[in-house]
């Protein structure tokens, strides 16, 4: 009999019921009555194992599905046929008796949160078994846990109560923010004020300080101008001026007059003056 063998395919062949060999890819032949043969797939495969209930170490029935990836070793590809009559029957047994072995060593709570933790234990414990098959286990994925009712509604009860104070605590941090940013606000307004009237303080100060300079820069010149103009007018000047103002004092309706003592010290350049015109 002709058998085309692909490439992810092996071909077990036994004569008069005696293992005669595992054949590769290609064209195969065996001999038709004394020769069987049977393919046997190398590719990675996948048993959904469907909800079985188990009891947890704590007592709790809880109901786990999940998934069995494997796929038959190349070197061992014999032993499929040799050793075991159903794999994928023998598989999804072992898989749920296996399953509620694990199960019943946990927890509760340790169900519900150690998903990964519970993938690998199954996987080892598979791989032990099914490795005597010639089939290597490569991967164990639970697709679901649910738990019991009354144990679902503390859930979900939880998951209420832990979203009302995560809301809670994202409300209160939106408003110490916002009490952060108006402190904020109003503390860099009051800098700024008070930069503000510095700066028109420091101005005021220094146009004070500018006026006053020039004040006394206007005094000073206006000091310098009275004295020049002191220092060109001489005693006859002077004299003049106390003639005139004798003058006008005896214009007034006054009867008395006072003198003083520098009267006759201010008119001695005069008498002295009209004395040399007379001789």
């Amino acid at each position: 009999m002709l058998f085309i063998v692909n490439e992810y395919q092996r071909l077990v062949v036994l004569r008069w019921g005696k293992y005669r060999g595992t054949f590769k890819p290609g064209i195969r032949w065996t001999w038709p009555v004394m020769e069987t043969a049977s393919k046997i797939d190398l590719r990675e495969q996948v048993i959904d194992v469907a909800k079985q209930t188990c009891i947890t170490r704590d007592n709790a029935p809880i109901a786990i599905d999940f998934l069995m990836y494997y796929r038959v070793m190349e070197d061992q590809a014999q032993k499929t046929v040799l050793e075991v009559s159903n794999f994928r029957g023998a598989a999804l047994g072992i898989a749920t008796t296996t399953l509620r072995a694990v199960i019943g060593d946990i927890n509760l709570d340790d169900v519900l949160s150690k998903r990964d933790d519970i993938n690998v234990t199954l996987r080892t414990k598979l791989d032990e078994i099914t490795g005597r098959w010639g089939v290597k286990v490569t991967a164990i994925e639970i697709k679901e846990i649910e738990p019991p009712p009354e144990v679902q509604d503390a859930m979900n009860k939880q998951l209420s109560a832990e979203r009302v104070r995560r809301a809670a605590i994202t409300e209160s941090e939106g408003e110490r923010q916002a009490a952060i940013n108006r402190a904020e606000g109003q503390k860099a307004a009051a800098v700024l004020a008070a930069q503000g009237e510095r700066e028109a303080a420091i101005l005021t100060a220094e146009g004070n300080r500018q006026a006053e300079i020039l004040n006394a820069e206007g005094f000073s010149l206006a000091l310098e101008k009275i004295n020049a103009v002191a220092s060109s007018v001489d005693t006859q000047t002077m004299s003049l001026q106390y003639f005139e103002t004798l003058k006008n004092l005896g214009e007034s309706p006054s009867t008395k007059w006072v003198f003083p003592l520098e009267f006759t010290s201010l008119i001695k350049p005069l008498t002295d003056k009209m004395g040399k015109k007379d001789s």
